[in-house]
């Protein structure tokens, strides 16, 4: 497994070999990476303390950065509570208009690869809406490991803890979570399960947005396209639009450069074989009993064990790591188990880029939603 996990890796790196000369050509150091909990967000702490793991040396200069990170930088941590936002009481403020609840919060539960400053965008947009935030991402390599990932369960654990700590400080207190990608879907899977034994604290969850997500079916081919796209960035075919998008890059700021569709879609070799190889990989991991085991346990509890709040589904027919037709099966599964269930197509957007894409439209939704629970009075 350490063999395959390797190979992974290098892989990847060999298929940026050609765009990063500037990075092989920098001074090398070695890089820690502490995963403590941050200080300063209301007495709340993590159930268990977390050791320091050094990694690979990696290197970085004022003109250039790594392409090929699968770890964050050792100040960034893997939970970060927000300042909770001051509670506007006046007539037209959210938390008034006759919304008996105390303060909101969302939980942020990113991407695979996913850093704090792309959730931070999110956190600043429920900041504005007056609901404070928590956030939470899985670097690649947390899932490449021997553990097979009992270090994000044993993470998630401490999440599902301190969020239930919070809740327990204020019984007036509400959740929201706002899940993205496969990896924040199972981690919120994953943090249901935790709290199942508080039925106090789940009747306190108002909603549940799943942008870019879910594959139910345990699909190997949609794993390698996940690991694929986080580790190789901006530089993956699947992180541009579609080759089906009516307005191609026109769409998507961050890949405005490139002049024709056909350039992002078509994979370079190095691509190809990463997602050939990671495909072979995860066709043996995700069929090892235990792991199977524990992913059908958590999958269990999002397709037949959601809690009674309302659920609202961002995808885009674009996406092309989560295919828009499995998206729309788990709609019509969980709204035939009689839950409140909406969604949006943007149509044309990549995969998580709906917010960078359509700015306006995304915020326009999310405030919708809010109404829809009653976390917001606008």
């Amino acid at each position: 497994m350490a063999m395959a996990a390797c190979s992974v890796r290098l892989l990847a790196a060999a298929a940026h070999r050609r765009g990063a000369a500037a990075f092989l050509h920098s001074p090398r150091r070695p890089v820690a990476c502490s995963l403590s909990f941050p200080r300063g967000h209301g007495g709340i702490r993590g159930r268990a303390g977390l050791s320091s793991i050094s990694l690979p040396s990696s290197a970085s200069s004022a003109q250039g950065h790594a392409p090929f990170n699968l770890l964050p930088p050792d100040s960034e941590p893997f939970i970060q509570w927000d300042a909770l936002p001051p509670q506007d009481t006046s007539a037209g403020g959210a938390g008034a208009g006759g919304r008996e609840e105390g303060p909101a919060l969302v939980v942020l539960l990113g991407w695979l690869g996913a850093r704090q400053k792309h959730l931070r965008r999110y956190a600043d947009l429920y900041r504005d809406r007056g609901v404070g935030s928590v956030r939470f991402v899985v670097p690649v390599r947390e899932l490449l490991g021997l553990d097979l990932g009992r270090r994000v369960e044993r993470r998630v654990a401490d999440l599902s803890a301190e969020i239930a700590a919070w809740c327990d400080a204020d019984r007036s207190r509400t959740l929201l979570f706002h899940t993205f990608s496969n990896t924040g879907w199972l981690a919120y899977g994953a943090v249901l399960e935790n709290l199942q034994s508080r039925a106090d604290i789940i009747e306190r969850i108002k909603g549940c947005i799943v942008d870019s997500a879910p594959v139910l079916e345990i699909r190997p081919e949609v794993w390698a396209a996940g690991f694929s796209a986080a580790m190789l960035k901006k530089s993956s075919s699947l992180t541009g639009p579609s080759a089906d998008s009516p307005d191609g890059s026109a769409l998507n700021g961050a890949l405005n450069k490139v002049t024709s569709v056909s350039e992002l879609t078509k994979p370079s070799w190095g691509e190809t074989f990463l997602l050939s190889t990671l495909q072979k990989f995860f066709e043996i991991v995700l069929h090892l009993p235990d792991v199977n085991r524990r992913m059908h346990k958590v999958l269990s509890v999002l397709s037949d064990k959601q809690p009674p709040c309302p659920q609202f589904y961002l995808y885009s027919s674009a996406d092309r790591v989560i295919p828009a037709e499995c998206v729309e099966s788990f709609i019509n599964m969980q709204r035939s188990l009689g839950l409140s269930v909406s969604a949006h197509n943007f149509v044309s957007s990549p995969h998580v880029d709906h917010y960078r894409s359509f700015p306006h439209l995304y915020s326009a939704k999310i405030d919708e939603f809010l109404k829809v629970c009653s976390l917001v009075s606008v």
